[in-house]
């Protein structure tokens, strides 16, 4: 792809939003209060997609926000060395950095504790700081639905969008976490357990997540964030309101049942879940994406893409950390190979 002003360089992929340090602990099983160890790692939704889609050999940036204090430095390291750049990950003196800690519980619950306030600076991106020509020019831009949740992300992420005038392949991951947005219910301190469960009141988000949806040109999220956005729950009806809302792409993740993806021009795939042993089922989603993407950009049909970005998301479920535990290409091709060998007819 040519660049645009024969200097400034061209990202296969930029997101936009949420950072933080991941403090996970090395005991699986085990309560927060009496985990003695734990590991630190980059986290937050938008920089693990940056690092998924670096791994698989992407070239990748984020924007967002840290805080100046050591944890900061930390995460400019930490995206550094899994090759995502950083030229738009900048401090606010004003605030920490966020730190989110959970309990590991496999299969299936592992909740989360967030420490974001009084205010996470990832909130703090405003429209005047954006790189508009280098947004417009990424060949994949990513936002979350957490960027909409205050002002004055919600401007800045709704402004980017919209300089991408439905140009390229513009991703809205629908991410609903409802302690992040003002009001937010029981959750409101942003550090009580997030489990998965219903959407609770999102009458709130709603308008905002159907502005992101005018100018987004794919739409991924669970079935909690699907009725969020569109007010229905059922994955097929899930895929045709968001589709209705204006995106071309719907991608409807549903748990142990699999993804459904259904396109505008009628290519629809459905595809089930790669079983692995469960480690740690945080970071699978964000694995799923940067394969999203990856799949998105190298061109491939629905049913590969959604095949490819199951087993990434498989492969970091089956592993401790997010963004650490990202796949390389191989990784996810050698699981591919072995699912399809177990499914396999034995020969005559």
């Amino acid at each position: 792809m040519a660049e645009p002003d024969g200097s400034a360089q061209v990202f296969d992929l930029i997101s936009m939003g949420r950072i933080g340090v991941d403090l996970y602990p090395l005991q699986s099983g085990v309560p927060l209060a009496r985990v003695e160890t734990f590991g630190k790692f980059l986290g937050g939704s938008a920089a693990n997609v940056a690092v998924a889609a670096a791994r698989l050999g992407r070239s990748a940036a984020v924007i967002t926000r840290t805080g100046d204090d050591p944890f900061g430095a930390y995460l400019h390291e930490a995206l550094k060395e899994f090759g995502v750049d950083d030229r738009w990950v900048a401090p606010v003196g004003a605030l920490p950095t966020p730190v989110t800690f959970c309990e590991i519980f496999p299969p299936d619950d592992f909740p989360l504790y967030f420490y974001r306030r009084p205010k996470a600076p990832d909130l703090e991106i405003h429209p005047g700081e954006l790189d508009l020509d280098a947004i417009r020019a990424a060949r994949v831009f990513w936002v979350t639905g957490t960027g909409l949740s205050e002002e004055p992300s919600r401007s800045a992420t709704l402004a980017a969008l919209a300089a991408r005038a439905r140009a390229g392949t513009a991703v809205f991951d629908l991410d609903w976490r409802p302690m992040f947005w003002p009001g937010g219910g029981e959750a409101s301190d942003g550090v009580r357990p997030v489990r998965p469960g219903p959407p609770g009141d999102a009458e709130r988000a709603r308008p905002h997540y159907a502005e992101a949806l005018r100018h987004a040109t794919v739409a991924v999220g669970n079935l909690d964030e699907c009725e969020v956005a569109t007010g229905v729950r059922e994955p097929e009806a899930c895929a045709e309101a968001l589709l209705a809302a204006g995106v071309e792409l719907a991608v409807v993740k549903q748990g142990p049942a699999g993804v459904l993806a259904v396109h505008r021009d009628g290519a629809r795939a459905s595809v089930p879940p790669v079983p692995v042993e469960v480690v740690n089922g945080l970071g699978a989603g964000d694995a799923f994406g940067g394969a999203l993407c990856h799949g998105l950009l190298a061109g491939w049909d629905l049913t590969t893409t959604m095949r490819y970005a199951n087993a990434a998301g498989a492969l970091v479920a089956s592993r401790l950390a997010c963004s650490a535990a990202m796949p390389t290409g191989a990784e996810v091709d050698a699981l591919l190979a072995r699912a399809a060998a177990r499914t396999s007819p034995p020969p005559p």
